[in-house]
This record gives C-alpha cells, sequence and structure tokens, in this order.
C-alpha cells in the first residue's frame, strides 16, 4: 500500500515544457545547431549535460550552453501549475501521505517556483538536479528522498510520478511503484515501456483515481 508519494516537478506537477523548449531551442540556434520538437524528445535527458552531448553540443562548450539556457529561460513565467495541482497535493497531504519532490531542475530554479505557487508547505522533503552529481535515471536521488522520508527501507510503500521515461527507470530501479503522466516528453507507451506500473492524463486525475480506490 502506496503511504508515501514523490512528483516530478516539470511537465508533472507544473506547465513549463514549453518555456523549457523555447530555453533550448535558444541554446542550439546560438551553437548552429539543429532543434526542434523531434530531436528533443528524441535526445531529451534530465540530466542536461547528457541531452547536449545527445544534440551535438562540443564538451568545451557545455559550460557556455548551460550559460545561455539560464539567461533564456524566464524563471518568473517559465512555470504553472496545472489546474488542480495545488488542490490534489492539499487533498493527499490531508489524507495522511507524506509527499514528496525529486527533480532534476536546479534548486535556484525550482524552489522559488514552489513558493511562488504555493505548494512547497505540502512537499517536506525535496532532492533537487544540483544536489547530486548523478542524475535521473540514476537511483539515488529517489532513494534520497525516500530515506529523508523514512521510506529507504521499504521502497515499495512509495509511488513517483514523473512525465518522462527516464523518470520510470529510476523508480523501477529502486522497487517504488511508478505512475506515468503522458506529456509531449512522455508517449503512454514509452513510459510503460521503461517501467511505469500505470499511466495517467494528469497528476489529479491520478490523485482522484487514488482517492477512488481508497473510498470505492
Amino acid at each position: 500500500m502506496t503511504e508515501a508519494i514523490l512528483f516530478d516537478w516539470d511537465g508533472t506537477l507544473v506547465d513549463s515544457l514549453s518555456s523549457l523548449y523555447r530555453a533550448n531551442a535558444v541554446v542550439m540556434q546560438g551553437l548552429g545547431l539543429p532543434f526542434d520538437e523531434l530531436l528533443y524528445r528524441q535526445h531529451f535527458a534530465s540530466d542536461w549535460r547528457v541531452m547536449y552531448r545527445r544534440l551535438g553540443v562540443p564538451e568545451e562548450r557545455l559550460l557556455e550552453a548551460d550559460a545561455t539556457w539560464a539567461a533564456a529561460f524566464d524563471r518568473g513565467r517559465g512555470a504553472t501549475l496545472f489546474p488542480g495541482v495545488q488542490g490534489a497535493l492539499a487533498g493527499l497531504a490531508s489524507a495522511g501521505y507524506r509527499l514528496g519532490l525529486v527533480t532534476a531542475g536546479d534548486r535556484y530554479v525550482v524552489e522559488p517556483q514552489l513558493e511562488e505557487h504555493g505548494v512547497g508547505e505540502y512537499l517536506e522533503v525535496r532532492v533537487f538536479g544540483d544536489d547530486l552529481t548523478v542524475h535521473k535515471p540514476h537511483p539515488e536521488p529517489l532513494r534520497r528522498a525516500l530515506a529523508a522520508l523514512g521510506f529507504g527501507d521499504r521502497p515499495g510503500q512509495a509511488t513517483y510520478l514523473g512525465d518522462v521515461p527516464d523518470d520510470m527507470r529510476m523508480a523501477r530501479a529502486v522497487g517504488t511503484h511508478g505512475v506515468g503522466i503522458a506529456s509531449i516528453l512522455g508517449d503512454p507507451a514509452e513510459l510503460i515501456a521503461a517501467g511505469a506500473r500505470e499511466v495517467a492524463t494528469s497528476v489529479v486525475t491520478w490523485s482522484e483515481r487514488l482517492v477512488g480506490r481508497l473510498t470505492g
């Protein structure tokens, strides 16, 4: 039985993928490299270094690319909560679930967004992309969050929701129930192939399904 629920951020709780795409397009244009939605989907990785290498960015220009991205991404308007997310998190917390965040996003970008959108209070444990030297699908970010919640020795009693295949690979590696959230980067079939036990169209839809199972 699920007792702890952890979430990805971008594309799962917040609608930020279009802003992320635009910032990456600025990077690729500045480097003179091809980029479109298909290439973004084909080469996406939770670790931006891996993604840029896949897209052809030379190793010696990775830091330049990261600086260009940071300047192009509008942190103030780059993420909007999906409708109903705040209520869903509040409902899950009220029902007694322990909630946390495991994101590839850096702390300086995501933490202000959490507070701006009023959901930080529900996510008692947070692991950011710059907290560790390894990134999804490596299991360590999720393991760290589970340990902080007190579920390090019982990952099967936790659920992780994310919108890309690397999220599901991480959950599978840890032994946590993976729920794929369909997005422009997460085709349902690809999420299932990567290890998702189930797929939902949104966090809100899934949380309603969970509550329905408990009360039905």
